[in-house]
């Protein structure tokens, strides 16, 4: 796994071993980018359910001015940290370690424009993380929200969180689904 493009263009990541965390790959890793691509300059990321960093980085790579990363699995915070180190985000990242939910409640910050997840699939936690999330200063109608899910995953339950779904980008056996906070 490396940093695809943008200032730390091919350094390589370290990521935890065996089955607990699911890198993305850097086929799907490219071509989610290519779509953010425009709205990456200077922005403000948030990257829950962490993992490596590697989306965070990648942002930031590409010209994000600030990521906050999520995580709360101990070897995938130490990888986050020596991938932080080995690109030099240590000063323009900031992690924050322990579960999602406790995190964001927790949270004080400016809305933000771009929010990553990409949480264990299948456990109906997107829907938990978007009800938190709607009920804070975290997001508004400009923060763009992307749920990177199994392929079956139904984003029906976004609207109940008041979200609306403007893109799917389908990978084969997993999918990113592009919300939006929907205006009252």
């Amino acid at each position: 796994m490396r940093v695809i493009a943008g200032s730390r263009r091919s350094i390589r990541l370290v990521t935890v071993k065996g089955e607990r965390v699911r890198p993305t790959t850097d086929r799907i890793k490219e071509t989610l980018f290519n779509i953010l691509q425009p709205y990456l300059a200077d922005c403000s990321f948030l990257d829950l359910f962490s993992g490596s960093g590697a989306i965070g980085i990648e942002a930031l790579s590409r010209g994000a001015k600030e990521a906050v990363l999520v995580e709360r699995d101990r070897e995938a915070v130490s990888c986050i940290r020596a991938n932080l180190k080995a690109t030099r985000f240590e000063e323009t990242a900031v992690l924050k370690t322990g579960d999602v939910l406790t995190v964001l409640r927790t949270m004080r910050h400016d809305p933000f424009d771009i929010i990553f997840m990409d949480p264990p699939y299948r456990t109906g936690i997107e829907a938990q993380v978007l009800s938190v999330l709607a009920a804070s200063d975290l997001v508004d109608k400009h923060t763009i929200v992307i749920i990177e899910a199994s392929a079956d995953t139904d984003a029906g339950f976004a609207e109940d969180m008041g979200f609306s779904v403007y893109r799917e980008k389908c990978y084969g056996s997993n999918k990113h689904i592009f919300l939006e906070k929907r205006t009252v």
